[in-house]
């Protein structure tokens, strides 16, 4: 439990959706395998490719575009962050495009570039909260089952709670506003639908009701106690571990193998 802590501690998403979508485009998807490289160009050496030698001939052409890439996450990521923190000053109702490009200080051409509109910039945060659960449903499907790894399934899921407790404390602000947004229609869905993979992870294969209970309702604890808490407490750090802990014993109970 120790050494699980220090991983949640810091009660930040461990998953972001963006690493995690790189992540899947590195992979071995289709298209990815040797035999699916272009072929090598006369002269070049066995497992080249044209865009890796214009690399090597161009590191510093290959760098500029990798700062540039960084910077529009960076941008991005500062939408975001202060369209939150607009949304929860004023409503969101009250917010403008305009005013948020002026609070990052850059152009509204800049701020389009990346969000054509308020409506987007709500759903893009609600995509990657969602893209971080969906990576962890990845990851803990690919684990052998043990109460050790349930353990780590919910911490990891702790700091996402964390992670986004900013988001839904502007969507539960905002419910009126936001409720006649396109994507509002299908968000209830699709959280359903990750609670629903984050509880099979964490019961046994053919578990009954009560045990798929438990799992359900640590779940929801772990919500309900971080956004509850979030703010009444100087040590969220303490807070993560005590959430923690009381997820884990209830859905660790009547599971087999427990220690």
């Amino acid at each position: 439990m120790d050494e699980q802590m220090r991983g949640v501690a810091g009660v930040s998403p461990v998953v972001p959706a963006e690493a995690a979508q790189t992540g899947t485009a590195a992979g071995s998807g289709p298209g990815s395998s040797p035999a699916s490289s272009p072929a090598s160009s006369p002269g070049s050496s066995p497992g080249s490719s044209p865009g890796s030698e214009a690399a090597a001939d161009h590191p510093e052409a290959a760098e500029h575009a990798g700062q540039e890439a960084r910077g529009r996450s960076d941008t991005r990521a500062r939408i975001q962050r202060v369209a939150l923190e607009l949304f929860a000053e004023q409503g969101y109702d009250k917010t403008s495009l305009r005013e948020i490009a002026e609070r990052i200080e850059v152009t509204k051409a800049a701020l389009y570039y990346h969000f054509k509109s308020k409506e987007d910039i709500v759903r893009s945060l609600v995509e990657d909260y969602f893209g971080q659960i969906d990576a962890l449903i990845a990851w803990a499907r690919a684990q052998p089952a043990s109460p050790r790894a349930r353990e780590e399934i919910l911490g990891r899921y702790v700091s996402i709670v964390a992670g986004g407790s900013d988001v839904f404390r502007m969507l539960q602000h905002n419910q009126a506003a936001l409720s006649s947004l396109s994507a509002a229609k299908h968000r209830g869905e699709m959280f359903r639908e990750r609670m629903t993979g984050l509880a099979d992870a964490l019961t046994e294969p053919g578990a009954g009701m009560p045990g798929r209970l438990r799992a359900v309702m640590a779940l929801g604890g772990v919500s309900v106690g971080w956004m509850f808490f979030a703010d009444q407490v100087e040590d969220r750090g303490e807070l993560a571990a005590a959430v923690l802990g009381i997820a884990s014993s209830l859905a660790q109970a009547g599971q087999s193998g427990r220690p």
